[in-house]
């Protein structure tokens, strides 16, 4: 049975990943309203109290741990999700891109004003600052990457001195990272840790959210799963931050999405909604692997005695056949031993379609809050082809990378791309079958305008038809950026969040 909670506060906020902590930060910091922070994962306190597990904060491989499980339907693709305060940035490889300009300007223009490359800048730069992004000097740069670099100016690409130029569309570099001390510095620190001793910011770990409490067409409070009973919690606003998989399932949870995939699941219609779970899209991507030669595997073990070691460190902007402005390709070389107990090697060279046009959908697998939803990215499946000739376009493109590397046989022998695998059909068919994602999906709440049918919020993240209720992590992007999500993320929670603190 559900009992009303003697806990309250003005604002929910539900999901602690960079969106979440971002949003919920910025209104404790900028306003006296009482926020509540819900997360359905571990909270360990602020950094300097010194309780983190070793591999949430160890920058040079990505952790294992405190994922939610979430998987293809075939069973190919695990689809990483952290459950823990800092959500994904405490568990990433820290990538710290912006994208370009025409993907925010592209948002604008799309009938969301206030989403402008220029009005979201500040943002991004204060994004950084409090996130500790920085760009590792060439000192830092291991002998693998530097390889890739000296490469990647072999075959012409060019060198380029910060990635997060919004005005640049191509070259490679060293990647910005949110590294301090090689610590993985994740949202949490930015954002709560600074506010914890503020008195209007509370944190709540541990606690799954099922769904919003609307009385009329206004949200009142949320209905949570902690400590094995149920609560309703009540406040006047309720921000959804659960990231592009959950924030949508607690809306459909709630009543709120299609009425044919509701009432599948026996949940009574409450909004009619058919955008919420549509427009489900990630950056598809494939993977080049090597055998590395011992003596590499020596030379970076040499290194890895002296030297903070992370496993990716450099990435290109580059164009395929189909792009005519900025960039539709990202080569992210990884390179050296495996972390967190496992051993090996990783030699290899990820190439991922930025610009991607095809569309999936979310799904609920039932009204049982712990059931993980049914995620359909249909990767490469747009009608016109395209995301499969920019990732092929990209593989041609990783190949003479790799060639200009191993000139010396450093890198040993391809694993997984057969030689003799050149003709464009076959290249094709190759793609087709390895197609992972490069873990940023997006787009399943998005926003727009209410004349828009699959739009799902307005330019404040609140949700169309209903009050006090609003997204804000990267489902309401309308089209991912040509980036990493892990700033992006944040610098959505900090643009809501920025506009709630001042509203009623």
């Amino acid at each position: 049975m559900s009992t009303s909670s003697p806990i309250s506060a003005d604002v929910i906020v539900v999901g602690a990943g960079p969106a979440g902590c971002a949003v919920a930060g910025t209104i404790a910091e900028r306003s006296d309203k009482r926020v509540l922070l819900i997360e359905a994962g571990p909270d360990y306190g602020a950094h300097d109290d010194g309780r983190w597990p070793a591999e949430l904060l160890e920058a040079f491989d990505l952790a294992e741990t405190h994922g939610w499980g979430y998987r293809s339907e075939d069973g190919r693709i695990d689809f990483s999700r952290a459950r823990v305060m800092g959500g994904c940035s405490a568990h990433n490889g820290c990538a710290a891109i912006w994208g370009h300009r025409a993907d925010y300007d592209a948002w604008a223009a799309a009938g969301n004003p206030g989403w402008s490359t220029d009005d979201l800048l500040p943002l991004f730069h204060d994004v950084n600052a409090r996130m500790q992004v920085r760009i590792p000097a060439p000192a830092e740069v291991t002998p693998f990457h530097r390889r890739m670099l000296a490469a990647a100016a072999a075959i012409g690409i060019p060198m380029v001195d910060d990635l997060n130029d919004l005005n640049q569309p191509l070259g490679m570099a060293v990647s910005p990272a949110n590294i301090r001390d090689g610590i993985r510095w994740n949202g949490a620190f930015a954002y709560v840790d600074p506010n914890r001793d503020l008195g209007n910011l509370r944190v709540m770990p541990d606690t799954l959210v099922d769904r919003v409490v609307f009385e009329g067409d206004r949200a009142v409070g949320v209905h949570v799963v902690t400590g094995g009973a149920t609560h309703t919690i009540h406040a006047p606003t309720v921000v959804l931050a659960g990231g592009t998989y959950n924030s949508p399932t607690i809306l459909m949870r709630s009543g709120v999405g299609s009425p044919d995939e509701l009432r599948r699941h026996g949940i009574a219609v409450f909004h009619d909604m058919p955008g919420v779970g549509k427009n489900l899209h990630d950056h598809p991507a494939v993977t080049l692997r090597m055998t590395g030669s011992e003596q590499l595997k020596r030379e970076l073990t040499s290194w890895a005695e002296s030297a903070w070691f992370p496993e990716e460190q450099t990435i290109a902007k580059l164009r395929s056949s189909r792009c005519a402005e900025a960039f539709d390709l990202h080569i992210y070389p990884e390179g050296g031993p495996y972390a967190a107990g496992r051993t090996g090697w990783v030699f290899q060279v990820p190439v991922a379609c930025m610009d991607p046009r095809s569309r999936g959908e979310l799904r609920l697998r039932s009204a049982d809050p712990k059931a993980a939803p049914i995620l359909d990215h249909n990767y490469l499946g747009d009608p016109d082809g395209h995301d499969l000739a920019v990732l092929t376009d990209g593989v041609e493109i990783a190949r003479r990378l790799i060639a200009a590397a191993n000139t010396d046989g450093r890198l040993g022998e391809q694993i997984n791309l057969p030689a003799e695998i050149t003709a464009r059909p076959d290249l094709e068919a190759w793609v087709r079958a390895g197609v992972a994602h490069y873990y940023h999906a997006a787009g399943t709440c998005k926003m727009g305008p209410a004349s828009d049918p699959a739009a799902v919020v307005d330019v404040t993240g609140k949700v169309h038809g209903l009050d006090g209720c609003y997204v804000a992590d990267c489902a309401v992007m309308p089209q991912v950026p040509r980036a990493n999500t892990n700033i992006p993320a944040a610098v959505v929670g900090a643009r809501i969040g920025g506009w709630l603190a001042v509203t009623s």
